[in-house]
């Protein structure tokens, strides 16, 4: 089974990334480009076939690991 976990910052957190992103691509003449915000997807291949463990235990590697709760937000996909 593979998962898809989509990694951003919450909202209301500065994203200094996704602030130069937005002014180089106004530099580089994209215009009315208001904000970007930046993120990571992570995909992991699991041996898990059963999709509610699956989700339990990739739900588990994003508290402990993949994500900084404190000021990320994240979903989980399953294929």
């Amino acid at each position: 089974m593979k998962a898809r976990v989509h990694v951003m910052l919450k909202s209301g957190v500065l994203d200094p990334q996704g602030e130069a992103v937005r002014h180089a691509l106004d530099s580089m003449g994209f215009d009315g480009v208001e904000a970007v915000r930046q993120g990571k997807v992570i995909e992991l291949d699991l041996a898990e076939t059963d999709a509610a463990k699956a989700k339990a235990t990739v739900t588990e590697m994003c508290e402990k690991l993949l994500a900084n709760t404190v000021i990320e937000s994240y979903s989980v996909e399953l294929a």
